[in-house]
């Protein structure tokens, strides 16, 4: 029998799949794990020419649909990965695309307000990738309790939502919930801001194990090793990530980069030069707004940053 399910969890070659009533571990099928090439030629019928293992991107990742030939005592075996509507990826090891989770409605991107404290830099680069896949973005703001929510603010104006939480305070947990319900949700930022927190107070029961941060280091210990996918009683999905210390984009260009930042969009159309780059060219319409202080001096420095080494 074939079901239709969605990917729970992928750990070492096992994948959880949740079908209807049912929750199974599977494994897959092994013409999913290669890449074919096929002859052009419009003359003769096409023949596979080679065949070679898929090492540059994931072939399944927590939240794609599949389909799958179940077996005995909940097994089955993977046999289709549907299309993905979308995608929150970077780039991983040697240049490897690293699907963190798919097929979600909006990013809930989790910086600590203290303990880490926050990198505005890195979480510009977060709302780069989620603007790039057409998520819909979440900064939340997380324990407030040990530190000023206040250097969040500078992404008001641009229209990001804000969401300032503490568990420890209760604060904002049950609004946050609210955001949630029947949407698919990732949860990522950097490790120790508390995503797995967060998550075990919008869902008591959850028992997602969680640290503090490192006391010489001051920075977050890793205690979700895998991403995973949790229905929520309410209604709607959460994906719990592991913490990213590094995020580097996969293939994104200068000029997609710069239409990722949403105060640059009804810039870009301005400038003297087509392929301005916003650097150094004059009569460029950001640096002016920049300029001008219609752009945030530390938002354009970001993006100056991410695209140093573009063509």
């Amino acid at each position: 029998m074939i079901v239709e399910g969605i990917v729970l969890r992928c750990i070492r070659g096992i994948y959880t799949v949740h079908a209807g009533a049912q929750v199974l571990h599977c494994t897959l099928r092994g013409n999913l794990k290669k890449q074919f090439e096929f002859t052009t030629s419009t003359a003769r019928a096409q023949r596979v020419t080679r065949v070679r293992r898929n090492v540059l991107q994931d072939v399944i990742a927590v939240g794609d649909r599949v389909r799958v030939l179940v077996g005995h005592h909940n097994t089955g075996v993977i046999q289709e990965v549907l299309p993905r509507r979308t995608s929150f990826t970077r780039a991983g090891f040697r240049g490897r695309e690293h699907t963190v989770v798919c097929n979600i409605d909006q990013v809930a991107i989790v910086f600590a307000c203290a303990e880490p404290n926050p990198d505005l830099w890195k979480l510009d680069r977060f709302l780069v990738a989620a603007e790039a896949e057409d998520l819909e973005p979440i900064i939340v703001a997380n324990k407030c309790d040990l530190g000023d929510p206040k250097p969040f603010d500078e992404y008001r104006p641009i229209g990001y939502r804000i969401h300032v939480t503490s568990v420890v305070l209760g604060k904002g947990i049950h609004e946050l919930k609210q955001l949630l319900d029947e949407r698919i949700t990732a949860f990522v930022g950097p490790s120790g801001v508390g995503k797995s927190s967060l998550l075990n107070a919008i869902q008591p029961g959850l028992d997602l194990r969680t640290a503090d941060i490192g006391h010489v280091t001051h920075k977050g210990r890793h205690t979700t090793t895998a991403a995973q996918l949790i229905p929520l009683r309410s209604g709607g999905w959460v994906a719990d990530t592991p913490g990213l210390r590094q995020f580097e984009f996969l293939d994104l260009s200068r000029e997609e980069i710069a239409d990722c930042f949403p105060e640059f969009r009804d810039l870009l159309g301005g400038c003297r030069f087509d392929d301005c780059r916003h650097m150094s060219e004059p009569g460029c319409a950001v640096k002016h707004a920049v300029e001008q202080g219609a752009v945030s001096q530390r938002r354009y420095e970001s993006y100056v940053a991410m695209t140093a080494d573009l063509p």
